[in-house]
């Protein structure tokens, strides 16, 4: 193979399989190349990734050691995303009942959510995760965008149990904006016993939601070692019940009555 094919082959390789450790040997015998002219292909790889603001190949040394490519997004992409994004969710006609606003499109948009993904992941890469868990329904796509970059499975939470989800442990928690008592479920089979887990949801007011998970994950004695929200909202912040989270972008302002919304930058820069 032509050194110009093997890097093209090589580089969908790594980024195929992101988080996961490639030994040398591996790619000699898949690409028939000395492990010189691989550990030279890799040194290139590794460096347009840092220049194209993708990520790296962080080397692991020893016997059993290789490469593992880490998903990373320069601060330049990361703040014309959000800000477009921040730009497409100030649409006056996203006004719903209650100070909602209508996000569907953007959780439907591949393009959106793989980005949305790239940042949490490239955010919590240096985090030890196991699995990524969300809440059923509209934080599944964003999960798995998530889970894609980090190479972990994805774990969803219910509202109602399901027949084909087995065993299953539940609590009731309060919700944070509306006070009320509501149910969240997980199947026993879901999770390991200590494993670290990130939250991904797509919507946070005062943070009932997120804290219910994380007294549910207390009973499979998991640590929950990041979380992560698409868009929180200002108005809860004096009543949230959720700290040490990254949001990408803040509902500042929802003024239903004269049909203006303020969306601003979420926390994702000041950590």
């Amino acid at each position: 193979m032509k050194r110009s094919d093997r890097l093209v082959a090589m580089t969908n390789y790594l980024i195929e399989h992101p988080m996961e450790l490639v030994s040398l040997p591996f790619f000699s015998e898949k690409y028939g190349a000395a492990k010189s002219s691989i550990s030279e292909d890799l040194a290139i790889v590794h460096r347009i990734f840092e220049e194209e603001g993708v990520g790296y190949l962080a080397s692991v040394s020893g016997a059993a050691g290789g490469v593992k490519y880490i998903p990373k997004v320069s601060a330049t992409y990361s703040e014309k995303f959000i800000d477009e994004l921040c730009n497409q969710l100030e649409d006056p006609s996203r006004i719903l009942p209650g100070g909602y606003l209508f996000m569907s499109d953007v959780l439907g948009n591949p393009h959106t959510v793989r980005n949305i993904g790239r940042l949490f992941a490239a955010r919590f890469s240096d985090v030890k995760i196991d699995s990524v868990v969300t809440v059923a329904t509209k934080g599944i796509p964003l999960a798995y965008a998530v889970a894609s970059f980090l190479d972990v499975p994805v774990i969803i939470v219910r509202r109602d149990p399901k027949v084909t989800e087995g065993s299953t442990v539940s609590i009731n928690y309060v919700s944070g904006s509306s006070r009320k008592i509501q149910t969240m479920v997980l199947s026993k089979r879901s999770l390991q016993e200590g494993e670290n887990v990130c939250i991904i949801d797509d919507f946070m007011k005062a943070g009932g939601t997120i804290n219910g998970i994380k007294n549910l994950l207390k009973e499979f004695n998991a640590n929950v070692a990041a979380i992560g929200v698409l868009a929180e909202a200002e108005d809860e912040e004096e009543d949230r019940v959720v700290e040490d989270y990254t949001s990408l972008i803040q509902i500042k302002n929802v003024d239903a009555n004269n049909q203006q919304i303020e969306v601003i930058k979420g926390n994702y820069f000041h950590e």
